[in-house]
């Protein structure tokens, strides 16, 4: 997957949650889980954008950091909402599958980014300061 297909499908996912949550009635509750999920599910899309646009290896790595904790803090608010609105499970069950999927694709990235950051430092030149 490109950098770019990643960019449009964490958009559309943050896209999908805040349709999701549109459907959710309308209570107290609901609205506290509505405002922790709304920003939980899109914030990934814009880390990942801010990922790209890294400084260094390691910046670039903890902004995945960032959307990887993103992603599973959705997962966490899906399954709160299954547990409680048996429901939209259905519908809850197609957007922690995509989050899972996701969230995958992340943290492959993390590993594969760590990786190629110890073989840089290890052919780098030993500076003495």
């Amino acid at each position: 997957m490109t950098e770019e297909q990643l960019k449009k499908r964490l958009k559309d996912f943050g896209i999908s949650v805040i349709l999701f949550l549109k459907e959710l009635p309308d209570s107290f509750e609901i609205r506290a889980i509505r405002n922790q999920m709304v920003r939980s599910g899109t914030s990934p899309g814009a880390n990942y954008r801010a990922a790209c646009r890294g400084k260094s290896s390691p910046d670039f790595i903890n902004k995945l950091k960032m959307v990887e904790e993103e992603l599973d803090e959705t997962q966490y608010w899906l399954e709160v909402v299954a547990a409680i609105l048996p429901e939209k499970r259905p519908n809850v069950g197609v957007l922690w599958k995509e989050a899972d999927e996701l969230l995958s694709i992340i943290v492959a990235s993390i590993k594969t980014s760590r990786i190629s950051t110890r073989k840089i430092d290890s052919t780098a030149p030993n500076r003495k300061s």
